[in-house]
């Protein structure tokens, strides 16, 4: 996988798809090109990282088609579909289905290019959302056993002493394994605590 993020564009039409493909290295973004939804599908499993650009209407697969399959694959990346004016509803389906944008044809270099750019920054969004996921999900493995029950109770609201009436424990050793649990985890305050432990649970 490279750093940089890889727009992927799906057209059969070799003349729209190149046309398409240089004005995309014009804006200094990298690309790959691809002729059908097949030949994309086939790339998927070593695709680099980034969004998604494909033409609505082409034989075989449509590009709605097409994003049925990428869920099916759990491809996370952010799909734009291009379309003519006939296809519109086809589009709109398609935003229903969960693609990022569409953009109806004729559209100018600045319209799909902004698209793009938009799409890559949700990524890049959403990479770091996952990213500090993982980072809490770590850090909450090294919790004990006990440091758990505590945090817990913690994020649940509870005062020290229901917690320790809870675990049958003291509210003095609460308060150790609370601060045992901030140290852990890093956390500068509760508040903290709490956002980092929902947003492990969203995961």
């Amino acid at each position: 996988m490279t750093s940089e993020p890889v727009v992927h564009v799906i057209d059969d039409d070799d003349a729209a798809r190149h046309s398409l493909v240089f004005l995309l290295e014009c804006a200094d973004l990298d690309v790959r090109s691809y002729e059908s939804a097949a030949a994309f599908l086939k790339a998927v499993p070593l695709m680099e990282h980034g969004c998604i650009v494909t033409d609505v209407r082409m034989p075989d697969m449509s590009g709605v088609e097409l994003l049925g399959r990428l869920k099916e694959l759990a491809v996370p990346d952010p799909v734009i579909v291009i379309t003519g004016h006939a296809d519109v509803p086809l589009a709109i389906q398609a935003m229903k289905a969960g693609v990022a944008d569409f953009i109806e044809k004729p559209f100018s270099d600045e319209v799909i290019v902004s698209a793009v750019r938009a799409a890559l920054a949700r990524d890049t969004h959403r990479d770091q959302a996952r990213a500090d996921r993982d980072r809490v999900a770590a850090l909450l493995e090294t919790l004990s056993p006990r440091e758990r029950e505590v945090l817990d109770g913690l994020v649940d609201g509870r005062a020290n002493k229901v917690i320790a009436f809870d675990l049958e424990i003291s509210a003095r050793t609460v308060e150790v394994y609370r601060a045992h649990v901030m140290t852990k985890m890093r956390a500068a305050s509760l508040s903290e605590l709490v956002r980092m432990v929902m947003t492990a649970r969203l995961a």
